[in-house]
């Protein structure tokens, strides 16, 4: 995957994962589509990142990255399910996102 389509699909993603908890208080049933695919894709970029040239830090920030794609896609299928636990594994990834947002520019 060249870096353009990672940028894409990166961004495109996003946008999907933040329509799809906005929409889930009007179209529950589109929402959990719509932030599936967004967890998917996001999840899959963060996936196809090489790490050989990453320091320590770099690496542990981006096993950050990795496990709040993976509580993304944990929160669609809470979506599913009708279930509200989503939000809490929604907020935790939000969390580890925002952490890492911030320190990885200090760690490179």
């Amino acid at each position: 995957m060249s870096e353009k389509s990672k940028s894409v699909v990166f961004f495109s993603s996003y946008l999907l994962l933040l329509l799809g908890a906005v929409l889930y208080m009007w179209y529950p049933e589109v929402a959990s589509y719509l932030f599936a695919v967004g967890a998917a894709g996001y999840t899959l970029v963060q996936l196809t990142i090489r790490n050989t040239d990453m320091n320590f830090r770099q690496k542990r920030l981006h096993r950050f990255n990795i496990f709040s794609g993976m509580l993304c896609i944990a929160a669609s299928a809470l979506m599913f399910n009708d279930r509200k636990e989503w939000l809490v594994c929604l907020t935790i990834a939000v969390i580890l996102q925002l952490y890492t947002a911030f320190v990885m520019p200090k760690a490179e």
